[in-house]
């Protein structure tokens, strides 16, 4: 049923963010962005993509790229100050590093020997994606307990809120309990620990407890055996990633916006936006949960960061690259975010 007691997000959420950015020189809260798997990102812009024949690249974008990467730009772009953890190796990993440290990201890399991976993204005339994607370099265990090692010192820094954002997917060498590792590293340093991934390493992750849990259909669908097709279903799967051991759990539908509940709470909340015409959405998924973790360690309320977090989402379909959201679309597309209970 329609949430009628539930204010609009249009005249709660807005206010409260254009506070938090004046007042963002007195925060202390430490934002940590947690790659495992990070990449740099090849975007080939092409006219007309034939498979099996000579394609013409009209423009081409190289840059800092891997889930993480994206929820810590789009932090940035939400007047936090996000820390970037993440294995960087030779040449390719040089260049992450120093992409993210050109948009003002604090970088903490933790070398390997391995070359840091290299995504591939095809867009055509018509926005359809191409994603091609390495899997990434084989991590030696004395590069895996270093890496531990550096978030487990990082996580204890003072801060009025700490967020660990443990997102993507983990290279060969890395034990697919790493999550789970991470998410306990996180929660004894009084960090809350939000965690997007996929697969067994998502299941294992569920049961270390992590505060939320965000992911796509399929990912749900995998990890829970629960069916979605619709709002109803997304909130029975959320329902289940709970049971597993989240204390929150997020659903994304794609244009069907966000599903989202929190453990011991009667009711799932379901967000979305009218469709926009997107260049891509690559990132949507990253760009929400940076959302949820900005309204998190600023005291919104669930259904305020539900509302803030498909904003967020949706003003990366607008984005040039993924990750790259403006404020500005943020706060415009709040306007219209749409809030039920089920």
């Amino acid at each position: 049923m329609k949430a009628s007691h539930v204010p609009h997000p249009g005249t709660t959420t807005t206010p409260r963010m254009t506070k938090l950015a004046a007042d963002s020189h007195r925060l202390t809260n430490a934002f940590f962005c947690v790659s495992l798997n990070p990449a740099i990102d090849t975007r080939l812009i092409v006219d007309g993509f034939s498979p099996g024949r000579v394609n013409r690249v009209s423009a081409v974008y190289r840059t800092p790229g891997g889930k993480a990467a994206h929820v810590a730009m789009a932090l940035k772009a939400l007047s936090a100050t996000p820390t970037w953890i993440g294995f960087s190796g030779e040449a390719t990993g040089n260049e992450l590093v120093a992409g993210l440290r050109l948009l003002e990201i604090d970088v903490v890399p933790i070398s390997t020997r391995q070359f840091s991976r290299v995504n591939l993204e095809i867009v055509d005339a018509q926005r359809e994606v191409t994603e091609i994607l390495e899997p990434g370099g084989p991590i030696t265990e004395s590069e895996w307990c270093e890496f531990q090692r550096v978030c487990a010192g990082a996580f204890q820094v003072e801060a009025s809120k700490k967020i660990a954002v443990i997102s993507g997917s983990l290279p060969t060498g890395v034990p697919t309990d790493a999550g789970a590792t991470l998410v306990s590293s996180a929660q004894s340093a009084k960090c809350l620990a939000f965690v997007d991934s996929s697969g067994l390493p998502l299941s294992k992750a569920l049961a270390a407890g992590p505060d939320l849990v965000k992911g796509n259909r399929e990912e749900a669908e995998f990890v829970t055996g629960v069916a979605i097709h619709d709002p109803h279903s997304a909130a029975q799967a959320a329902r289940k990633l709970l049971d597993l051991g989240a204390r929150s759990a997020v659903v994304s539908l794609g244009d069907r916006g966000l599903v989202g509940v929190r453990k011991g709470d009667p009711v799932a909340v379901h967000g979305w936006t009218n469709p926009l015409r997107t260049i891509s959405t690559v990132g949507c998924g990253d760009a929400a949960l940076a959302g949820l973790a900005f309204a998190a360690a600023t005291d919104l309320s669930f259904e305020q960061s539900l509302a803030l977090a498909v904003a967020c989402g949706a003003a990366n379909c607008l984005a040039a690259l993924p990750g790259r959201i403006a404020r500005e679309d943020v706060l415009r597309i709040q306007q219209s975010v749409q809030v039920e209970l089920l």
